[in-house]
This record gives C-alpha cells, sequence and structure tokens, in this order.
C-alpha cells in the first residue's frame, strides 16, 4: 500500500484528493496537515466523510505532519509547494502540487508567470524545476522521467482549453493567430475561503468576466500549444464567473486553415485522443452540458465546424474541482507510481 500525505486538505482540493484516495485499491491516507482548523478530525470538518475518513488534521509543524510518506499531495496556493516541497522530496515522497509553484521547469519561465500574477518572481527552490514535470498526462505523458517525482498539476482552466485545442494545435487545423477561448466557470473555482464578491447575494443572479488584464492559466496555455504546434500560439482568453457551483465550459475557436475539411477534423481529435480514456468527443448534435461530468474525471468534448465562417467550434466540460484538479492530481499519482492512470477514477459524474 502506498502511503499518502495531504497538506491543504481543508480546502476543496484537499477534500477532492481525499474523496478520491478513499476509492483507490493501493492508497492509505497516512496524514493530514493544514493550516486552519486544526485539531478536528476530518470527518467532523467535512460530515460526509464520518465512518471514512476519521483522522485528525495536524498543524504543519507537528511531529506526526513530518512523518515520511510515499506521495505528498499539496493542495496549497502559490508559495507553500515551493517551500516546504523540498524535505518531503528529500525524505523519498513523490510530491503533485496543485499550485502554479512547479508547473514550469526553469527559473525564466516561472519568473514570467509570477509577474504575470503579481508574486516574486524568485523561485525559493529553483534546483527542483529541472525535475518537475507538466502535469497534464492526456498531452505530456511521454515527459514523464521513468522515476518520475515532481509533479506541477495543471490549471483548471488549462486543462479545460487544452484538451479541447491540442488536436488543432498538433494537426495544425487553424490559423494561430484566431484562437479565442472564452470560459466560465463554477463559483468553486475560486476555493473555500469566503470573500465579498463570492458571497451568496453578490453571485446569485449574476455573472461577469475577471482578469481580463492577465489569468494565470494563460501562460500554461500558450506555452503547451506553441509547444504542439511548433510556433508561437497567442490566445485571446476570458474568464467568466458564474452562479454555478462546479464545472468549467469552455467554449473555443479558431479560424480552419484553407483546405481543412470537417472529416480531416474529427480524424485529428479522434487520432489524438484515441489513448486518452478520460476524454469523450461528441459531435454537435449530442445535448451535453457540465452535469454530464460533475464529480467525474472526464473531459468532454463537443468537436463542431461553422462551414459559413470557416471557424472550428470546440465546447469543452470538465468538472473544475476533478478532471480540472483532484481528479488530474490522482491520474498523476497512478502515472508516476506505475498504477494504470484510470485507477480509482474509473466512474461515471453524478447526474443530474
Amino acid at each position: 500500500m502506498i502511503k499518502v500525505k495531504v497538506v491543504g486538505c481543508g480546502g476543496y482540493g484537499g477534500v477532492g484528493i481525499v474523496e478520491l484516495l478513499l476509492r483507490h485499491p493501493h492508497v492509505k491516507i497516512q496524514t493530514l496537515v493544514a493550516a486552519t482548523e486544526t485539531g478536528m478530525l476530518m470527518s467532523d470538518l467535512y460530515p460526509h466523510l464520518k465512518g471514512f475518513c476519521d483522522l485528525r488534521i495536524h498543524k504543519p509543524d507537528e511531529p506526526a505532519a513530518q512523518e515520511p510518506a510515499d506521495v505528498v499531495f499539496f493542495s496549497t496556493p502559490d508559495g507553500v509547494g515551493m517551500v516546504q516541497a523540498p524535505a518531503e522530496l528529500a525524505k523519498g515522497a513523490r510530491v503533485i502540487d496543485y499550485s502554479g509553484d512547479f508547473r514550469f521547469n526553469n527559473t525564466a519561465d516561472y519568473a514570467e508567470y509570477a509577474r504575470r500574477i503579481g508574486r516574486d518572481p524568485v523561485h525559493k527552490a529553483p534546483e527542483l524545476l529541472p525535475q518537475t514535470v507538466y502535469g497534464l498526462p492526456e498531452l505530456n505523458r511521454q515527459n514523464y522521467a521513468k522515476d518520475q517525482r515532481l509533479v506541477g498539476n495543471v490549471g483548471c482552466f488549462a486543462m479545460s482549453c487544452l484538451l479541447g485545442l491540442a488536436p488543432a494545435a498538433a494537426a495544425k487545423l487553424i490559423d494561430f493567430r484566431s484562437v479565442i477561448c472564452d470560459c466560465k466557470t463554477g463559483v468553486s473555482g475560486a476555493g473555500k475561503k469566503a470573500t465579498p464578491i463570492h458571497h451568496y447575494p453578490a453571485r446569485y443572479e449574476n455573472m461577469q468576466a475577471y482578469r481580463l488584464s492577465g489569468h494565470q492559466h494563460v501562460m500554461e496555455i500558450e506555452r503547451m500549444l506553441g509547444q504542439l504546434a511548433d510556433e508561437a500560439v497567442p490566445v485571446t482568453f476570458t474568464a467568466q464567473v458564474l452562479p454555478i457551483c462546479r464545472g468549467i465550459m469552455a467554449c473555443l475557436y479558431g479560424t480552419l486553415r484553407d483546405g481543412i475539411t470537417r472529416e480531416q477534423v474529427w480524424a485529428a481529435y479522434a487520432d489524438y485522443h484515441r489513448a486518452n480514456s478520460f476524454v469523450r468527443l461528441y459531435d454537435s448534435k449530442t445535448a451535453i452540458g457540465t452535469a454530464n461530468v460533475r464529480g467525474s474525471n472526464f473531459c468532454d468534448l463537443v468537436v463542431d465546424v461553422d462551414e459559413r465562417t470557416r471557424r472550428l467550434r470546440v465546447i469543452s466540460h470538465i468538472d473544475n474541482l476533478v478532471k480540472g484538479q483532484a481528479g488530474n492530481a490522482l491520474q498523476n499519482m497512478n502515472l508516476i507510481c506505475g498504477f494504470p492512470e484510470n485507477t480509482g477514477l474509473d466512474f461515471p459524474g453524478s447526474y443530474p
């Protein structure tokens, strides 16, 4: 059995990975750590876990929180993993970090990312950056080392956009100057901490665009699409929050190159995602939405061509807390620990 530690267990990403680990046949949750709500049982904080996870939540500086584990999940904001991960790696753990701390494997890329989001561009553990891998298996499986020990889990918006646009970039189906990512998310994407703009009266019957000056996931999207296309792919990205709890719907557009047909588009998507069991393709006649992936690790893509405007249109649906966060983190754990990627994740969502 693999012994697992979850740092940041009290937030949505933390409870999400705990829920999924309870389904995994080869995992024992050993330690839960958080900066707040310490001393509580996990099942007191989240009563739906009573009888399933009754472990005590430890402070980061408690001796129990320092016990070595085989895998450590950092469900923490930017800046935490880069400080605490080195000690866990030194104790022999494999580390999967949810934040942007390890999504970039050199200091220049990290510094550019940090500047875009207003953080200190100096990484606190730069020696680890060459050891990390961008944690999106469907696009990046071939770049995981045989003994990969550090993974930067992909951002939720980046997940929805990249799964939807990767085949178009790899097959050069579109004019790369025309890419638009129009993305809607549920309020849970902002995390558990209450703020005035996420207070119920502020969100009820209200939707709005935000971070128009630059979203933190844009750099991930442009970098990966550029690698697939072998040229720069600038994207126009708009994030919007809707009065729903969970789910992302990304409407992705690009102008088709001359001569590209609907049949070629579908063939390219089917070929690219053939080995990706968590990606399901649909045509425009299928009525699906975020409810179809709620609670699951699936990404449902509606792939369509607007013949009149010669535009590719892909509608990508994920659960932001599962495929966009904890589910993908568990998929990464499976990959670096030698389990089939779908272990503990091969189940449908909850509907309605």
